[in-house]
């Protein structure tokens, strides 16, 4: 494959487009010395003349208008090139890796790509589903550029290696089955549950939630069945096996279970998510416009609070 030189095919074009040595050197800011000798050499590297004289001029052959007809290819590829490189380094094109836990997809992740299709088309997500702790390990790996994940689960704002960034505080509902005595009252209290079977995982944030939310009510809950995906825990509560807290993100998309979903607008339990990065990447434009993209999907329903800003 032959060693093409752009500055030479550019030259080449000047000629095309002026006509004459000399008009092309004063386009190229060059001695028209300069200009011979770069398109001798080119003639050299094609192994074919790319000149010939006509009169007291030259004009191009039909070598050198082959060569340019491939070369307008390579020279609009290079401004399309050129323009993404401008748009990613303003933050306004690109491809973002995101590791996210599943609840946020539907809450954050797509409503956010809704607005990135409107705002800067430029941009697009690369969505990789983890567990909590997961996409922190995905982050630190390098595998992802951004991950979205629970504020119980991430590292403390000593470690080096992420940034992080709060997004949403997620309220925590009680999840009941039909004809439960609860699932009609005004205002249920989760201390009224104490003595409910209860369904949450064995280990993980959703465990520690759980329990910390009813150690807050005063009692610790039974664990009838242990349960870590979201369909298999409301299958459960709907065949009227126990109850359990479900973050408000996990019934974004509507329930296909016959679940009664209620708000605990006295105990108000919760959880965060948080926007993490690795440490250095938190001023790149690309990954400031995603993150400003999720605040403002995170700032579309009411039912969420986003003025809780501060990680705890």
């Amino acid at each position: 494959m032959k060693d093409w030189d752009l500055r030479k095919l550019q030259i080449l074009r000047a000629l095309h487009d002026t006509g004459t040595v000399t008009a092309a050197a004063g386009v190229l800011r060059m001695t028209p010395s300069a200009v011979s000798q770069q398109l001798a050499a080119l003639s050299k590297q094609v192994g074919t003349p790319v000149i010939e004289a006509r009169g007291r001029g030259v004009r191009l052959t039909g070598a050198a208008h082959l060569l340019l007809r491939h070369s307008e290819i390579v020279f609009a590829q290079l401004e399309r090139a050129g323009a993404e490189i401008d748009g990613w380094a303003q933050g306004e094109a690109g491809v973002v890796r995101v590791g996210t836990i599943a609840t946020a997809i539907t809450r954050l992740v797509v409503p956010a790509a809704a607005l990135l299709r409107r705002s800067s088309p430029g941009i697009t997500m690369s969505v990789r589903e983890a567990e909590a702790a997961e996409a922190y390990e995905q982050l630190a790996a390098g595998d992802v550029d951004l991950a979205l994940s629970l504020a119980v689960d991430a590292p403390t704002a000593r470690d080096p290696r992420f940034v992080l960034f709060p997004l949403l505080t997620d309220p925590l509902d009680i999840a009941l089955p039909p004809g439960h005595p609860l699932a009609a009252a005004p205002a249920p209290r989760l201390a009224q549950l104490a003595e409910e079977p209860w369904i949450f995982g064995s280990r993980g944030p959703w465990r520690d939630l759980t329990l910390a939310a009813c150690a807050d009510a005063g009692f610790v809950p039974e664990q009838a069945h242990a349960a870590t995906d979201w369909p298999a825990i409301f299958s459960l509560v709907a065949a009227g096996m126990g109850i359990a807290l479900v973050p408000r993100m996990a019934t974004a998309g509507g329930l296909r279970q016959e679940v009664v979903v209620r708000a605990l607008e006295a105990d108000r339990p919760r959880r965060r998510i948080v926007g993490a990065v690795r440490g250095g990447a938190q001023d790149a434009p690309l990954l400031r416009r995603m993150l400003d993209t999720l605040r403002q999907a995170a700032d579309l329903d009411p039912l969420y609070s986003t003025t809780e800003r501060s990680i705890q």
